[in-house]
């Protein structure tokens, strides 16, 4: 591989760590709140998160280089706070990233926190515990397998973007090059031995993800002997 095409492997992997560490911090709450609330605006917010899973991802990067482009309302307050354009950059594309891998990372959660009992946390309640420290000492332990889906799901996810961060960061080496754009950037070039090599290791990153996930969704311990004792 050319140093370019490790540049492009640092940037991914810097990329998705940032990229998933972000979501975990922003996805958490509205996550809990999708599972806990009755409220008549769950069924907006959810459509909004779970929108990147239907919409094309040409059409979110269209629509957020308007938003962060010099005329777009964003774009202008980001000049206005001396931070420059995000558009060809790689503040751009963790802001792109963020929104388009946002479902992978609060659908688990909240799937998670939708299975927790209500008895857990009524009990809690009964033990004096506040509203955070519910949420801390009992649902996120609770919701450890959906918290670690979430975590791989929005690595994966974030590593095998295309469009989106084509469109927001274009192909810039060593700024906004990252690995699908070079393997892109590689087949348009007729460098097809090139591209082979990077979709190769992109292929064996998807095929270790996949078995991550099975492995950490197997039940086990009582989990699994409960399983088996209602198979007939």
């Amino acid at each position: 591989m050319t140093p370019d095409d490790w540049t492009a492997v640092r940037l991914t992997a810097e990329l998705a760590t940032l990229t998933t560490l972000l979501l975990l911090v922003a996805g958490t709450p509205v996550a809990w709140w999708l599972a806990r609330t009755r409220s008549a605006w769950k069924p907006v917010v959810a459509a909004v998160v779970a929108m990147p899973l239907v919409l094309p991802p040409s059409v979110l990067g269209f629509y957020l280089l308007l938003l962060m482009g010099p005329q777009g309302p964003v774009g202008q307050l980001t000049q206005a706070l001396g931070l420059g354009r995000l558009p060809f950059t790689f503040a751009g594309l963790v802001v792109a990233s963020v929104l388009y891998s946002m479902p992978f990372v609060v659908q688990p959660l909240q799937q998670a926190f939708e299975a927790i009992p209500e008895r857990v946390l009524e009990a809690s309640s009964t033990l004096r515990a506040g509203p955070l420290d519910r949420f801390f000492s009992v649902a996120l332990p609770l919701a450890r397998p959906g918290l670690l889906t979430a975590c791989v799901l929005g690595f994966a996810h974030t590593v095998g973007e295309f469009g989106v961060v084509l469109m927001m960061g274009g192909n810039i080496p060593g700024q906004t090059r990252v690995l699908s754009v070079a393997v892109y950037g590689h087949v348009e070039a007729l460098e097809f031995d090139a591209a082979h090599r990077l979709a190769a290791g992109m292929v064996a990153f998807a095929m270790l993800v996949l078995v991550a996930l099975y492995v950490l969704n197997r039940p086990t311990g009582r989990a699994a002997e409960a399983a088996a004792g209602r198979q007939p």
